[in-house]
């Protein structure tokens, strides 16, 4: 595939919980190495659309494509186990709360998945922990445990668990909100390293400094559609619909 062929599709996504409907025929698409951004008030329906990517929640209506393979095929029970943890194993997520298993050290958390899942041996897994762990800057930590560590550094750790399965896509779902102000900026400079490296990644943000200076497209969703997209400079100087400016300014005002 090329360069510029579109690398995540997204056509028709609608998700409901009962009546409630949370995500209303989004489509959209992302090309390999571009970095998107998603940002909106809580409950617009940013993490469901992220956690659609990879079926954590399946939809209730429309497709998930990934480097032209539909991600939310319908299959016999079997297949579908097969086919999706294949599927999960090109994407990485690091979520708010970190999700470390708490009897594990920063090295076991990174090397059980790449063991499981590929059959590396303990050898290999310990050189692969230690590349990923020395490229978020954790490596002098390699055999702490998560209560030794600060919540930057537990998401560090995460960050470096997902990149040990070499995914083709990273997904961020407000990977800084549950930190300490301090604690932020750790995290976003590795999010900013993988950009440089044109690391494809979607990344759901309360930040929108981090939006601005990162992400190639700034999408806003609003009551489960995407109300408005476009480069960051558009998008956070002169957004065209109301919705948006009205978001901005009580965001930016707010964090004043």
């Amino acid at each position: 595939m090329t360069e510029q062929t579109d690398f995540v599709e997204i056509r028709h996504a609608q998700k409901s919980f009962g009546a409630l409907e949370v995500l209303k025929d989004i489509s959209l698409s992302v090309t390999r190495g571009q970095i998107v951004g998603i940002i909106g008030s809580s409950g617009s329906g940013k993490s469901t659309l992220l956690r659609a990517i990879n079926d954590l929640d399946p939809l209730t209506g429309g497709e998930i494509w990934l480097d032209g393979v539909q991600v939310n095929k319908s299959l016999p029970h079997r297949q579908y186990e097969k086919h999706i943890n294949e599927m999960r194993q090109q994407v990485g997520m690091v979520f708010q709360h970190f999700n470390l298993f708490p009897h594990m050290t920063a090295r076991e958390n990174v090397t059980m998945a790449p063991k499981m899942l590929k059959g590396l041996s303990q050898e290999a897994a310990d050189k692969l922990a230690e590349e990923q762990l020395d490229k978020v800057g954790m490596l002098e930590r390699i055999d702490y445990y998560p209560s030794q560590l600060s919540g930057g550094q537990k998401q560090r750790v995460a960050i470096a668990r997902a990149l040990a399965m070499k995914p083709k896509l990273m997904l961020f779902d407000e990977a800084t909100s549950a930190l300490d102000p301090e604690l932020v900026e750790e995290v976003n400079l590795v999010m900013k390293r993988l950009a440089e490296e044109h690391m494809t990644m979607i990344i759901v943000t309360h930040e929108m400094d981090f939006a601005a200076s990162v992400c190639d497209r700034v999408l806003f969703m609003d009551k489960g559609v995407v109300v408005e997209e476009g480069p960051p400079a558009t998008m956070f100087k002169h957004p065209t619909k109301e919705r948006t400016r009205e978001f901005l300014r009580k965001h930016i005002e707010g964090a004043k």
